[in-house]
């Protein structure tokens, strides 16, 4: 996410695990403002609000969704 980016997502089915590579910036959750930097490490549960915000620095990520991405979602 570049410099002044936007964090547009929305909450997923599956839990999220965030280290952050590169960058700095700010992760919002319910109730909760912290500073990421490299080296951070953030849990978020499935179906939790979260933003990352304050992009000082292009944050780069490395994500790992618990279980598979898109396998708690409703089937069609």
């Amino acid at each position: 996410m570049p410099v002044g980016g936007r964090d547009t997502q929305s909450p997923h089915t599956e839990d999220e695990i965030y280290v952050v590579t590169a960058g700095r910036a700010k992760i919002e959750t319910p109730g909760r403002t912290d500073e990421v930097s490299p080296g951070t490490v953030i849990f978020v549960p499935a179906g939790e609000e979260h933003r990352f915000t304050e992009v000082a620095e292009d944050l780069v990520l490395l994500v790992v969704f618990g279980p598979a991405y898109g396998s708690r979602s409703p089937k069609s």
